[in-house]
């Protein structure tokens, strides 16, 4: 079969698009046939060599996200059937032969029933975007009904998925994007207001969306940038969740004393058993109920893997990034 090998850890120069052995279906595990896989950030750091949450063993096969229909299944296997149209979500040093390829085969336990409205592209845009998304509102920022959410980067594959989580349960969600294309997005998915990236100078504007109050919650995308206008943006008593930071920052810890707020940060890696189900089981509740509705920035074919590793890197592009496998 065909799939995206690696044998050396690198840049997107070493994704190679090759012939490898076909993989079989073992006790309790799932032989699913791809349609479509997702492509997300942790993907490039493992791809470095460098990720502290994952060194795989070379060679391997990238992805962790992916849709398609069930083609076989191992013993003992009774949570799906062949035929079922099902997306996988996998965790780093799960058992799974990586989603950049025609076949994977995994654990039954990370396969899970993709319903007939939701096609096989936004259901690879499930998995690690929507679990993150569910466990930073709802299991480290705790949201409650009525809260008011300000996501700082709201136009990519996790932020469009917070804001319909968000505005699901009843919060007033302002969302930021750089872009006119990234701004309909965040339109699109819900958000109350879509503004520009928030700057020392803009403050107060936001703050006069929210009648001077601040929002109580704060999901940021990239914490070395934000991180201190985050504090001088919060309500009293609020909550700042980091999702995505790319080096570091100077802060005055004042700012937090002053408004008594909590920097929290998350990481789906280290999400313990019950709250990792927990996350799946509210993920496909709002699947099911149509709340959550992955939007698909851009599809690549298979073959040009190596083209959106590159986008990633250089952030460019809005919404989720997924590859089309035929």
């Amino acid at each position: 079969m065909k799939a995206i090998q690696v044998t050396q850890f690198g840049g997107p120069e070493k994704l190679v698009f090759t012939d490898v052995e076909d993989v079989v279906a073992g006790k309790r595990e799932v032989c699913v046939r791809l349609f479509a896989a997702g492509i997300n950030p942790s993907d490039t750091y493992t791809l470095s060599g460098t990720y502290s949450f994952c060194t795989p063993q070379l060679p391997y096969t990238p992805g962790l996200d992916g849709a398609g229909i069930v083609e076989s299944i191992g013993e003992e296997v009774t949570n799906v059937r062949i035929g079922d149209r099902v997306f996988i979500a996998s965790l780093m040093r799960s058992n799974s032969t990586g989603t950049f390829a025609q076949k994977i085969v995994c654990d039954a336990t990370l396969v899970h029933p993709l319903p007939d409205h939701v096609s096989f592209e936004q259901g690879a845009a499930l998995g690690v975007p929507a679990l993150t998304a569910y466990r930073v509102l709802f299991q480290r920022a705790c949201l409650k009904p009525g809260q008011t959410v300000f996501i700082h980067g709201a136009s990519g594959g996790v932020g469009l998925q917070v804001v319909q989580m968000a505005k699901s349960h009843g919060a007033k969600v302002i969302g930021t994007a750089s872009k006119p294309e990234g701004k309909k997005m965040v339109q699109q998915a819900g958000a109350d207001f879509v503004i520009d990236h928030v700057t020392e100078e803009t403050i107060d504007d936001v703050l006069a969306l929210m009648d001077e109050k601040g929002p109580d919650v704060i999901i940021e995308f990239l914490a070395n940038k934000n991180l201190e206008t985050d504090l001088k943006l919060i309500a009293p008593i609020g909550k700042i969740v980091i999702v995505g930071n790319r080096g570091s920052i100077e802060i005055n810890p004042r700012f937090a004393m002053e408004k008594e707020c909590d920097i929290l940060a998350t990481a789906l890696w280290n999400a313990p058993k019950e709250e990792y189900e927990q996350s799946i089981q509210g993920v496909i509740a709002m699947l099911t109920s149509g709340t959550l509705r992955p939007i698909i920035g851009e599809t690549l074919p298979l073959q040009k893997v190596s083209q959106g590793f590159e986008q990633l890197e250089k952030s460019i592009g809005n919404g989720k990034l997924v590859l089309k496998i035929n």
